[in-house]
């Protein structure tokens, strides 16, 4: 049996774009007719057939979009898929949500499993595990058979496709700001590892702002989280270790514990201790002290995004120019920031 091969890989072999293998074996008279013919020649060879992605876009739509996130318990991914849900049923379509649980191999199996005719495109946010191996093969594969991609939060400019983010780094330089004009001397940062591209931002955004007002980043009071599930005892020798007054955390999780780990330590929040969090998710909002926290708006970057690919999916004709918008943010004082 002879083995499947893709446009791509036709495209590859032939050392012509795409597009061209596409036309070819449309017989578009825009290719010439020696390139119709070998292109037509090497798909018969190895027994091409037309990818059900293609189909289902161009013959039977199906109208569901499908959604891969990395984690379903983190309250800013379960909004942004309210946002895209309550858009797609406005627009007359369904979602279907998958995981990838952090993991670069369920995410490409992921994609595989739904881009056999199933949905029409995909909005997702990259796992961890895939910005660690920078490998994009599964996604770009996609996209040059012919489905849409919309990425959200975490995305890779490496990967030509419309997108949705926030401005992490300004973000994150406004929350340390926040700070640094309320006479905070020693300001800690929990983050995570800087392969993930939010982190690395948000984590840019504080160095940034110490920079402007003339404080230099000490590594020591920085601490880069990989797995959150033991994020504990790094921030635990943190606060025991550095003593800062105020704490940026560039998730809720990471804010809720130095919270918790502070009041344990005998640490009173605010009075003590500062801390500001990301997301203003339910955590931020009925923890005890409630958390300042950098607003995210997960139902509105759902909803853009949705609005995005729907707009591709209705293209008349294709457009290859690709947007990234940006979704504005802003900083939500509670009561684990003393007011001054």
């Amino acid at each position: 049996m002879k083995r499947k091969v893709t446009l791509k890989q036709i495209a590859k072999e032939l050392d012509v774009s795409i597009s061209t293998v596409s036309k070819s074996l449309r017989n578009s008279p825009e290719i010439s007719e020696d390139t119709r013919q070998k292109v037509q020649a090497f798909a018969k060879l190895y027994n091409y057939r037309p990818n059900n992605i293609a189909l289902s876009l161009k013959n039977k739509k199906t109208k569901t979009i499908g959604i891969i996130i990395p984690e379903i318990v983190h309250h800013f991914f379960a909004t942004v898929i309210s946002g895209i849900e309550q858009v797609a049923n406005e627009n007359g379509y369904n979602v279907i949500v998958c995981l990838s649980d952090e993991s670069f191999d369920k995410e490409v199996i992921n994609m595989e499993m739904l881009a056999n005719g199933s949905i029409d495109g995909f909005i997702m946010s990259l796992s961890k595990e895939t910005q660690l191996k920078k490998d994009f093969h599964h996604i770009e594969e996609v996209i040059n058979q012919g489905m849409p991609v919309v990425m959200f939060d975490r995305v890779t400019n490496e990967v030509l496709c419309d997108k949705v983010i926030i401005d992490d780094q300004l973000a994150a330089y406004e929350a340390v700001d926040f700070f640094i004009k309320n006479n905070f001397k020693k300001i800690g940062l929990v983050t995570t590892v800087d392969y993930v591209s939010v982190g690395k931002l948000r984590t840019d955004g504080y160095i940034n702002a110490l920079k402007d007002h003339d404080r230099t980043a000490d590594d020591a009071m920085i601490v880069k989280i990989e797995d959150i599930e033991n994020c504990a005892s790094k921030i635990e020798k943190l606060l025991q270790e550095q003593k800062p007054d105020a704490i940026f955390a560039v998730n809720e999780l990471f804010a809720v514990t130095t919270i918790k780990l502070a009041n344990k330590m005998g640490l009173k929040v605010p009075e003590d201790l500062s801390v500001i969090g990301f997301t203003d998710g339910i955590i931020s909002q009925f923890s005890t002290p409630s958390i300042s926290t950098i607003s995210q708006n997960g139902i509105k970057m759902g909803g853009r995004a949705a609005q995005m690919l729907i707009e591709r999916l209705e293209m008349e004709e294709e457009n290859e120019l690709y947007r990234t918008e940006l979704i504005e943010t802003h900083l939500v004082e509670r009561e684990s920031t003393p007011t001054l």
